[in-house]
């Protein structure tokens, strides 16, 4: 297959009548359209306005997705006690399938071709087997909570750990090594030192099993945990093994100099997550000092109740305008940063080697976008149109590991209107008032 169009590889290689030719699962050419056409003729082509890498949404909650508008206006661990833990624990089985397919078709029609999921504490197959169903790539994981949790989500310790080494067991690897396993501890404030100990030692016990978890995104969160043990939150994650390259970090927004420090040390990536950040009022992340320590910093939505999209072409414009602002500065987080934070950094962070770029022997993982728009014209510059206007809905063709999973307006793999149909009957329970944790 030839797709053909304004080709974005990576921030440094723009072909303005570009193609790309896609062999199997992966990319076998990139250069200029006349070039590919004359070495590859008998290939299909598709053309369209601009051809790029699909995004990784480096922190998503695909399971959430029921909750999306049920919590607005509400303070994250209100947010999270009150709404949609009580969701999460409500969910069966089958409910719980249809969350995940939900966001993953929200993923892929809006250009999203890799996911890092933090899913729930139950009912995990479901999310596995409706990625594999979808065609998405994806870092999941069950969650682990085993203190400060609401009915039906806490869980004995060791319980909550022998869960995960089967789901290791059975899913790491699995789908043509598209999905893939992170152990997925909740946050400090709801799992013991056993647990976050626990965590370290099951993921070092398999090749590319990694970590992923909420770190510092609220003060009330770090005052919990400093309570609990005399540390700071990223101090304390530390302390118990939970820092390193195999690591992913949802938020960091309030950390102190040596706990950046620490992240840069030890190679910890952080995923930014400006829209649910504004959004809880959680506060503005140090991105732009993230990236001086060269810190892997990928973006992500977090999850429909706190964002309420899980659009990653729009969550790269609100990454850029918040550093702006906050900085006081134009020239802050610029186009080629986002984008490479939206794609090749969230591929690092996730694990994936050959994904983020369209370069040849890489995995065949592409979107194509509708530029025949009047918001894309004149369109002067691809990457700040991809990163400063497009929006998820101009996104017509995905693509992982070569196959399409969505084309034309309807996905490929599955019925969306009957994911979106079963989704609109699931009635949820009635919210309920829980004392979050105690921060003093």
């Amino acid at each position: 297959m030839l797709l053909t169009g304004t080709v974005i590889a990576d921030t440094e290689t723009i072909i303005a009548d570009g193609g790309v030719v896609v062999t199997g699962s992966r990319i076998e050419a990139v250069g200029e359209r006349s070039a590919m056409r004359a070495e590859f003729p008998s290939h299909d082509e598709r053309q369209f306005g601009i051809v790029m890498p699909g995004l990784v949404g480096g922190h998503v909650h695909s399971v959430q997705s029921l909750g999306r508008g049920i919590a607005d206006d509400t303070e994250l661990l209100d947010w999270l006690f009150d709404h949609v833990l009580p969701m999460e624990a409500s969910l069966s089985a089958e409910e719980m399938r249809v969350a995940a397919q939900l966001g993953y078709l929200e993923c892929l029609e809006s250009g999203t071709t890799t996911v890092i999921d933090h899913l729930s504490v139950s009912h995990a197959d479901e999310a596995f087997e409706a990625a594999g169903e979808l065609g998405i790539r994806g870092l999941l994981g069950k969650v682990l909570m085993d203190q400060r949790s609401p009915e039906g989500l806490r869980e004995d310790t060791e319980a909550g750990l022998a869960e995960s080494r089967r789901l290791i067991e059975r899913y790491h690897r699995s789908f043509d090594d598209r999905i893939r396993y992170a152990v997925t501890p909740r946050f400090a404030v709801s799992c013991s030192e056993a647990c976050l100990r626990g965590a370290r030692e099951l993921a070092d016990q398999y090749e590319n099993v990694r970590i992923h978890t909420h770190a510092s995104e609220n003060q009330s969160e770090i005052e919990t945990v400093q309570e609990d043990t005399g540390m700071r939150n990223v101090e304390w994650l530390h302390e118990v093994g939970l820092t390193g390259e195999d690591v992913i970090l949802a938020h960091c927004v309030w950390t102190s100099e040596d706990e950046r420090q620490l992240l840069a040390e030890t190679n910890t990536n952080v995923t930014h997550c400006p829209s649910s950040n504004m959004k809880l009022a959680s506060g503005i992340a140090p991105i732009e000092e993230y990236l001086e320590r060269d810190i892997t910093v990928a973006l992500g939505n977090d999850g429909p109740p706190c964002n309420n999209t899980l659009d990653g072409l729009t969550e790269m414009k609100q990454a850029s305008l918040l550093q702006k602002v906050d900085a006081l500065d134009p020239t802050a987080t610029p186009a080629p940063t986002i984008f490479e934070m939206a794609t090749i950094n969230g591929a690092r962070a996730a694990g994936f080697e050959k994904l983020g770029a369209l370069r040849p022997g890489w995995n065949a993982d592409i979107i194509g976008l509708e530029t025949e728009l009047t918001r894309a014209t004149p369109l002067h510059d691809p990457l700040s149109h991809v990163v400063f206007a497009a929006h998820g809905d101009d996104v017509v063709f995905t693509m992982v590991d070569g196959e399409i999973c969505y084309e034309e307006g309807q996905i490929q793999t599955i019925d969306g209107d009957r994911v979106r149909a079963a989704a609109s009957a699931i009635e949820l329970p009635p919210d309920e008032t829980h004392e979050p944790p105690a921060s003093h």
